[in-house]
């Protein structure tokens, strides 16, 4: 007597997972062999922690922005050639970052921000190298632009734990220097038949 309900429990234990297959097959995660190519699982998002995903959109952005030395057409004969692109507040703030992190605490326990920002920014050399050969670029000087550049910020410090209490030190003061470089082409840029020798 005691088989029948079991037996009526598996009946209809298979009867649902075989209806809740049919239907995650059907939603949105696996395709159909008819709308396209099957993935399979890997149709199947999978969570990428927040921090991980930061820091690889940071790196991208840094990279794209900052990481790569630009090839600049040749300096004019005569006129002087000095550099004009000073780093920018974004690119003084991640140097800073780097260097003295305030990314990463622990909310409610152990908090830091800053606050009140002022950058001064300061060219302290600009210079050129003589001509030389660059792997796939070829006969080319480099420009060496120098900054330095000073953080004036209030820094506040939050503790959550075991004594809740806020320390406030109002003048921080952080130096980071950044380096500008980039490539000037030598001699004939065009090359090639139009090239006058």
């Amino acid at each position: 007597m005691s088989t029948r309900p079991n037996i009526t429990r598996a009946a209809s234990l298979i009867l649902t997972l075989s209806i809740a297959a049919a239907g995650v097959s059907q939603s949105g995660c696996f395709w159909l062999a008819s709308q396209g190519p099957n993935l399979g699982p890997l149709a199947i998002p999978v969570p990428v922690p927040v921090g991980l995903q930061k820091e690889r959109e940071d790196k991208f952005w840094e990279k794209e922005r900052y990481g790569r030395a630009p090839v600049l057409g040749p300096i004019p004969p005569g006129g002087p050639c000095e550099a004009v692109d000073e780093p920018s507040d974004d690119e003084v703030m991640r140097a800073l970052e780097r260097s003295r992190p305030v990314e990463g605490n622990w909310p409610f326990l152990y908090e830091v921000q800053r606050n009140n920002v002022r950058i001064t920014k300061a060219k302290i050399s600009d210079y050129i190298d003589p001509p030389r050969h660059y792997p796939l670029v070829g006969p080319a000087q480099q420009h060496h632009a120098h900054y330095k550049c000073t953080v004036y910020f209030q820094e506040v410090r939050r503790v959550g734990w075991p004594v809740p209490h806020t320390l406030v030190d109002e003048d921080c003061r952080e130096v980071v220097y950044i380096d500008h470089n980039h490539l000037h082409m030598v001699g004939d840029v065009t090359g090639g038949a139009q090239a006058d020798f």
